[in-house]
């Protein structure tokens, strides 16, 4: 299976987010699953990149050109793609995926999950949407698709394979 994760080219501050991306790398490399994320040697998505590697994991990064002209791409890995746009980049990958995670991340993490979720809503997409919710992370996120259902302007069956993950065990679980 092809797993598609977001998140940041930064590291955050919080020790437990860079713990828990390196065990889902790992889990992901020894599982025998291939990652897909956005092919930077920097941050958390750097981190992600070496754990899958180093478990034995396929990793293939997409990665827009001026990335690359700025030297961001990470070379180790085994398949890199290159983009002209942004937009052109989250299309490819979403086409890439079976599954799709959000780690912790900043404003482009939740650009792409949320493109993920709107094709989940709208029946273009079927594979798993989660959101890895460490820390309560994605708790304000969760209060507001709960709100959306609750005002009459999405419902249950819309977000229907959209799901929260507090432990890497949970999103085992949830990919089975």
């Amino acid at each position: 299976m092809n797993i598609t994760v977001y998140l940041g080219a930064s590291r955050g501050n919080s020790p437990a987010l860079e713990q828990a991306v390196r065990a889902l790398g790992a889990w992901i490399g020894e599982s025998g699953n291939s990652l897909v994320y956005g092919g930077s040697k920097s941050g958390l998505m750097g981190v992600l990149a070496e754990s899958a590697l180093h478990a034995g994991g396929r990793v293939t990064g997409v990665e827009p050109q001026f990335f690359i002209d700025a030297e961001l791409q990470y070379d180790a890995i085994d398949e890199l793609i290159v983009t002209e746009t942004m937009a052109e980049r989250r299309t490819k990958m979403i086409e890439l995926g079976d599954a799709f995670i959000a780690m912790p991340g900043g404003t482009g993490t939740l650009e792409e999950i949320s493109e993920v979720m709107s094709m989940r809503a709208l029946g273009h997409l079927d594979a798993p949407c989660i959101l890895y919710n460490l820390n309560g992370y994605y708790d304000d996120l969760r209060s507001l698709l709960r709100r959306m259902i609750d005002a009459g302007l999405s419902t249950e069956e819309r977000q229907h394979g959209i799901f929260f993950a507090s432990t890497l065990d949970e999103i085992r679980e949830l990919l089975k």
